[in-house]
């Protein structure tokens, strides 16, 4: 693997504040009702339950909300049902982007993706134009929690990670997706503090943006997707020069 999202970290970097909260509650009680759907409702049994109820919690989301999204899913409610749907585009100077949906409206999410990336320049795109770029992976951001980075290191190589890197005061590691779970619990049976799991699309290479115009406008789309209520997650192979950031 040559590298790691770009966008992820900018994200993380940026913080929640940025993102509307209606639209965050939305996006978790989604993700929330699609692992239920997909696992049933027992968090205990669910693992990609549990970690959408943790990344919720995380973002104090009510108490209340985590329990309709998981009803929904395991069909204890009515109304209609959630879709996990996956779009592919192509973006400025040709980034590819991977736009995951929760939706109970495809063609609703379709036109409102469709039109948000022709705003910057970018297209829709026929499945598997963009997926091959990428290579889905289990993803764990850790707080070293005054561990000294030698330490964290050696945990991460115990517990059967592929890969990791800093970022900024975190260290985020990534393992196959089968085994996230796997790779969590050693890493807390550790003392590791975990501070996010999930899956992720990483690219296999990058497309290099140098223009500044350029970058803006890209991150702009970015920002957008990401700001639609029916997107979950939003992934591209695009890498800046980190002065653009600032």
């Amino acid at each position: 693997m040559s590298g790691h999202s770009k966008w992820s970290q900018i994200k993380r970097q940026k913080g929640v504040a940025d993102i509307k909260r209606g639209t965050i509650f939305s996006r978790l009680g989604n993700a929330i009702t699609l692992a239920a759907k997909r696992g049933g409702g027992n968090p205990t049994a669910n693992f990609t339950l549990r970690m959408a109820i943790e990344k919720a919690r995380t973002a104090n989301m009510p108490k209340e909300n985590i329990e309709r999204a998981v009803k929904r899913g395991a069909g204890e409610l009515g109304g209609a049902q959630i879709e996990e749907v996956i779009y592919e585009g192509i973006g400025p100077s040709g980034i590819g982007i991977i736009i995951e949906v929760a939706t109970d409206n495809k063609n609703h999410a379709s036109a409102t993706i469709k039109n948000t990336l022709s705003q910057y320049g970018g297209k829709l795109a026929s499945s598997g134009a963009v997926t091959y770029q990428f290579q889905r992976m289990g993803k764990l951001v850790i707080d070293p929690a005054g561990k000294s980075a030698e330490e964290i290191e050696l945990n991460i190589i115990d517990a059967g990670a592929q890969d990791f890197e800093e970022e900024g005061e975190l260290v985020v590691c990534y393992t196959r997706p089968a085994e996230l779970e796997k790779v969590k619990k050693m890493l807390e049976g550790q003392g590791t503090a975990i501070r996010e799991a999930t899956l992720t699309w990483e690219p296999n290479n990058f497309v290099n943006i140098t223009n500044k115009v350029l970058a803006e406008k890209i991150l702009k789309l970015m920002s957008s997707l990401e700001d639609l209520e029916e997107v979950v997650a939003v992934y591209s192979n695009f890498d800046l020069p980190k002065e653009f950031l600032s």
